[in-house]
């Protein structure tokens, strides 16, 4: 059976792989499915952002060679990836100048084409599915605003929450400034808030389903990851 490896950028993402997506993957045929930090959580605020694409190319690598019955994905966000300099992610510069409908793929595909190219010649490509969360993390927990508000005890929130989510298409359209990205958002309505904690109480709340109706492109990524559980059904 396929066993699933998801490289996360932080204890939030980590949780909701653990909590929300393993039971459901697990459901369509996966072997095992495990969150791996692209670096440690807890010395971030130290260094300073996501880890260089080198680094996290690496990991990714690495794992994809020595389990060869295993599909592996990232699961990041947009707005924090590097775009310039020796951490840059591949595409990111160039998919900042696109449409919104285009960014998500312009970096996915660069990140699969780089880590095609660095492995064997009878690689799969199937085995690798990458994912950047448009924008941030926090743009899923305005699926629904009324279970966000609930799920961190702050009913009278909702309303607030609902009037961000109504100047979008969809919760992944929440931009990407500094000023306005999702995260920031929250930070100007909720008092203290705390990403590793709130987030995933939130998210616990939401459930998974209202997510992925109100996020194409998070749901395009969860359908893909259904699809490949059943790849490699023979692969050890």
């Amino acid at each position: 059976m396929t066993r699933l490896l998801v490289h996360v950028e932080g204890q939030t993402e980590e949780t909701f792989v653990n909590e929300v997506l393993r039971d459901h993957l697990l459901g369509k045929g996966y072997e095992r499915v495990s969150a791996r930090l692209v670096g440690n959580a807890r010395l971030r605020a130290r260094r300073g952002g996501i880890r260089a694409w080198s680094a996290v190319r690496e990991d990714i690598l690495g794992h994809l060679h020595e389990d060869r019955g295993c599909v592996a994905t990232t699961f990041v966000d947009y707005y924090a990836l590097p775009r310039s300099g020796g951490k840059a992610w591949p595409g990111r510069l160039e998919a900042g100048l696109l449409p919104h409908h285009q960014k998500a793929a312009k970096v996915e595909n660069a990140l699969l084409d780089d880590i095609v190219c660095a492995m064997d010649s009878d690689f799969d490509p199937r085995r690798f599915v990458p994912f950047v969360v448009m924008h941030e993390f926090e743009a899923l927990l305005f699926s629904d605003c009324q279970a966000f508000a609930r799920g961190i005890c702050q009913e009278r929130l909702a309303p607030e929450f609902q009037a961000v989510r109504d100047q979008f298409e969809t919760p992944e359209h929440i931009n990407d400034s500094p000023m306005t990205a999702p995260s920031k958002r929250v930070e100007k309505l909720v008092s203290g808030y705390e990403k590793p904690l709130l987030g995933n109480l939130a998210v616990l709340e939401i459930g998974l389903e209202p997510i992925r109706k109100a996020c194409p492109h998070f749901n395009a990524w969860l359908t893909r990851l259904d699809f490949a559980a059943g790849l490699f059904p023979q692969s050890h």
